[in-house]
């Protein structure tokens, strides 16, 4: 069974300080897919990934190239490291990589990604908002105006001002993503404000799906539950001890790796796989469903 080769609990407990730098970390996430058979479903197009240094945006990045796309990465300037390692790992696979650094919470930077990304690639076929802020907090009255603020204009307001501008660019058979979560769905006790920023996430995502069927641009979102990333090192809210035993609550025992849940956005991103699917929210969670 190919998931017995997957890092299992205890993981290394160790923490990161933010926004948490892949590369610094000792126990370094599996984002190559290396069983992965690529078939050049999106070969000619261009994508755009915020969070694309690393993670769960990493591993979708590099998918997009191996099936066929040139692709703009957004990150924050100080994961600058990442974002060199994922660049190198798209041009290996002969396939243009444009670095966006900055900061999404601010509208015109997200709409300033979205142009160079057209300008400097040609066009935009396939926009995946991904990036994300996170901070557990075990009690309502730690979470303070700036925290909450920061978590919603990362999540959400990043997502509309990226999909807004992406829209006035996109050709018939183009494709929105959003990386939701379980949390979205569940909800999480240490995680109000992640978890609202999910939950309108994927509200969002259904009603764009059907403001958008008849430009025949698909938006879906995809909803994993924990994932070996960087985000949860460096969670300034998770203990190491909770760390080391990250995803172990989940039926299937532990936490995905990135190149498990990447596969999703191949298929969402491909109007070979999915032309009839949009408006949906697609759980990636290891067993643990919200279905009836």
């Amino acid at each position: 069974m190919p998931g017995e080769s997957r890092p299992q609990p205890p993981y290394s407990s160790q923490k990161l300080a933010k926004p948490g730098v892949e590369a610094e970390m000792e126990q370094r996430p599996q984002w190559r897919a290396p069983s992965y058979k690529a078939a050049g479903k999106l070969a000619g197009k261009v994508a755009l990934v915020t969070g694309g240094d690393s993670g769960i945006g990493r591993s979708v990045a590099y998918l997009f190239a191996r099936e066929g796309a040139d692709v703009a990465i957004v990150y924050l300037p100080e994961e600058e490291r990442d974002a060199d390692e994922t660049r190198a790992a798209i041009e290996e696979e002969g396939r243009r990589c444009l670095p966006l650094p900055g900061d999404l919470t601010n509208p015109a930077f997200c709409r300033e990604a979205v142009e160079r990304t057209v300008g400097e690639l040609g066009r935009l076929d396939v926009l995946v908002s991904n990036a994300a802020w996170q901070n557990r907090k075990h009690d309502i009255a730690e979470i303070d105006d700036a925290e909450w603020r920061r978590t919603f204009r990362t999540n959400v307001d990043a997502y509309f001002h990226l999909a807004k501008a992406a829209v006035a660019h996109m050709r018939p058979g183009s494709s929105i993503i959003a990386t939701s979560s379980q949390a979205g769905l569940l909800g999480s006790k240490a995680l109000l404000d992640y978890s609202a920023t999910k939950g309108a996430i994927d509200a969002f995502t259904k009603s764009l799906a059907q403001q958008l069927a008849e430009k025949r641009i698909r938006v879906n979102a995809v909803a994993p539950g924990p994932v070996w990333t960087p985000l949860n090192p460096a969670d300034e809210g998770q203990s190491p001890e909770a760390l080391s035993q990250f995803g172990a609550q989940q039926p299937i025992g532990r936490a995905a790796q990135p190149e498990e849940i990447a596969p999703a956005y191949v298929f969402f991103a491909s109007e070979a796989d999915s032309s009839f699917v949009t408006g949906v929210v697609l759980e990636e969670t290891g067993g643990k469903t919200v279905g009836a």
